[in-house]
C-alpha cells in the first residue's frame, strides 16, 4: 500500500467516514485513521445506543399505562444485562457495516492514532503517511470537572459500559445528555437526582422546553437540585457516594453518579500545532463556511469545530466538502442556519431555528408568537396528564416562521417534515392553509390561533 493519499480522514465517526466514502466514490484515493471501533460517539457511546435505551424506557411507561386500555399487564421484572448484551451486539454489528462500505468504495483503514509531522505528513504507529487533503472529524470526549474524588464518577461513555442498573444515581448537568439519561433511568426504574448548576434545565434552548420539562420530570419522580455545583465527591466503606457542595452534602448517598457537565473538542494526541492549524480559546478547531481549517489543505468538521454537535451535521458537512473538492461543486457548503435536532427526554423534545428570546433581541416588536397547551389523546383514558406545548416564532408582516419548539409525544417525529417547510421559507398562513391531520398531536401546528 502506498503511503500518500488524495485525502486522509482523521477520525473513524460519522464525519470522517462521510467524507471518505463520497470523496472516493468519486475517484480520490482516500484513507481513514481509527484508533478505536469505527462509528465514533455517535454509533458507539452516543445516538445510537442511547436511542435503544430510550425505546427500552418508552416501552417500560407503555406497559406501566396498558392498565388504561384494558389488559392486565404487569412489569414484573426488567434485565438491565441482558438489554446491554443485545445492544452491544447490535453496535458490533454496525461497526461491521461500517467497515464493509469502507472496504466497499477502496477506502484504506488506517488502525491507530494520528500525529502530524507536518501540514502533509501524520505518523501512525511506525508509518509515515502523506496527503493532498486532510480532513480531522476526530469529535469530542466529555468534560470531568476538577474537583477532588470527581473519578468517583463517570461520563457518559461510562454509562454504557454499565453491566448492572443503579438502584440510585445522581447525574450532574443540565444539556440534553444530562436530561436524556435521567429520563431512562427513572422510567427503567431507578431513582434518579439530577444536579443543575443553574434553576433549569436545557437553558441554550427555549425557555419554554425547560420549563416544561423540569415539570415532566418532576411529575416522574426524578429529584431536581437546582442551583448546585458539586465541590467533591467522597466514597464511603460500603461504596456508596457521597456528594459535597458548598451548602453541604447532598441528602442520601448513590450508587452512581454520571458526569453530564459539557463536551470539548478531542485533539490532544493531533499534535495540531506541527500542522499550523489554530485552535478557538474553548479548544475547537476554527474553520470558515468551507470547513477549512487555518491551513489550507486542511479542512474540519463535526464536534471538533464546536458548530452544532449533531451527527446529521458532521455528515452533510463532510459529504458537501467532498462534493467541492472532489467533484467540482464549487459552492457546495453546509448551511448552518434552521437545523433541526431533537432531544430524547422524556417526553421528547424537537426544536428549530430561534428561541423567542433570541429572535426578540434580534427583530424586536416584529415577533409575533403563538402557543399551544394540550393533552395527547393517548392520555384520554389516563388519570395522570402530561401535556404537549408547542410554540411558533415569527417575525414580520407575513409572520415567516423562524422558530419551532415542541415538547410532548412524538415531537421527535414530528419536527423533520415541519423543518424542511420552515427550512423553504413558510409563513403561519402556509400553516394555517395546510389541512390537519385528526386526531393527531402534529395538527395543533396548523391549528394553532
Amino acid at each position: 500500500m502506498s503511503n500518500h493519499f488524495d485525502y486522509i480522514a482523521i477520525g473513524g465517526g460519522s464525519g470522517g467516514i462521510a467524507g471518505v466514502n463520497r470523496a472516493a466514490q468519486y475517484g480520490a484515493k482516500c484513507a481513514i485513521v481509527e484508533q478505536d471501533r469505527l462509528g465514533g460517539t455517535c454509533v458507539n457511546v452516543g445516538c445510537v445506543p442511547k436511542k435503544v435505551m430510550w425505546f427500552a424506557a418508552a416501552t417500560a411507561d407503555s406497559i406501566q399505562h396498558a392498565a388504561n386500555y384494558g389488559f392486565d399487564v404487569s412489569l414484573k421484572k426488567f434485565d438491565w444485562a441482558i438489554l446491554k448484551q443485545r445492544r452491544d451486539a447490535y453496535i458490533k454489528r454496525l461497526n461491521g457495516i461500517y467497515a464493509n462500505n469502507l472496504d466497499n468504495n477502496k477506502v484504506s483503514h488506517i488502525n491507530g492514532t494520528a500525529t502530524f509531522i507536518d501540514a502533509n505528513t501524520i505518523q501512525v504507529g511506525d508509518q509515515q503517511y502523506t496527503a493532498d487533503k486532510f480532513l480531522i472529524a476526530t469529535g469530542g470526549k466529555p468534560t470531568i470537572p476538577n474537583i477532588p474524588g470527581a473519578e468517583y464518577g463517570i461520563s457518559s461513555d461510562g454509562f454504557f459500559e454499565l453491566e448492572q442498573q443503579a438502584k440510585k444515581v445522581a447525574i450532574v448537568g443540565a444539556g440534553f445528555i444530562a436530561v436524556e439519561l435521567a429520563g431512562v433511568y427513572q422510567a427503567l426504574g431507578t431513582q434518579v437526582t439530577l444536579i443543575l448548576r443553574g434553576d433549569h434545565a436545557l437553558r441554550q434552548f427555549d425557555s419554554m422546553l425547560g420549563t416544561e420539562l423540569s415539570k415532566a420530570m418532576q411529575q416522574q419522580g426524578i429529584q431536581l437540585v437546582l442551583q448546585t455545583s458539586p465541590s467533591s465527591i467522597e466514597k464511603n466503606e460500603q461504596g456508596k457516594l457521597i456528594i459535597n457542595s458548598e451548602q453541604g452534602a447532598l441528602e442520601g448517598e448513590f450508587d452512581e453518579l454520571i458526569w453530564a457537565i459539557g463536551r470539548q473538542a478531542n485533539t490532544d494526541s493531533l499534535n495540531i500545532e506541527k500542522a499550523a492549524v489554530s485552535l478557538d480559546k474553548k479548544g475547537f478547531i476554527v474553520t470558515d463556511q468551507w470547513q477549512q481549517t487555518t491551513q489550507q489543505n486542511i479542512y474540519s468538521v463535526g464536534d471538533v469545530t464546536g458548530r452544532a454537535a449533531l451527527t446529521p451535521v458532521a455528515i452533510a458537512a463532510a459529504r458537501r466538502l467532498s462534493d467541492r473538492l472532489f467533484n467540482g461543486q464549487t459552492e457546495r457548503k453546509l448551511d448552518y442556519d434552521l437545523i433541526p435536532s431533537v432531544i430524547f427526554s422524556h417526553p421528547p423534545i424537537g426544536t428549530i431555528g430561534l428561541t423567542e428570546q433570541q429572535a426578540k433581541e434580534q427583530y424586536g416588536e416584529q415577533v409575533k408568537i403563538y402557543t399551544s397547551s394540550f393533552n395527547p389523546m393517548t392520555q384520554a383514558l389516563s388519570d395522570v396528564k402530561q401535556p404537549t406545548t408547542m410554540k411558533l416564532v415569527t417575525v414580520g408582516d407575513d409572520e415567516k416562521i423562524i422558530g419551532c419548539h415542541l415538547f410532548g409525544e412524538s415531537s421527535d417525529e414530528i419536527l423533520q417534515g415541519f423543518a424542511v417547510a420552515i427550512k423553504m421559507g413558510a409563513t403561519k398562513k402556509d400553516f394555517d392553509d395546510t389541512i390537519a391531520i385528526h386526531p393527531t398531536n402534529a395538527e395543533e401546528l396548523v391549528t394553532m390561533r
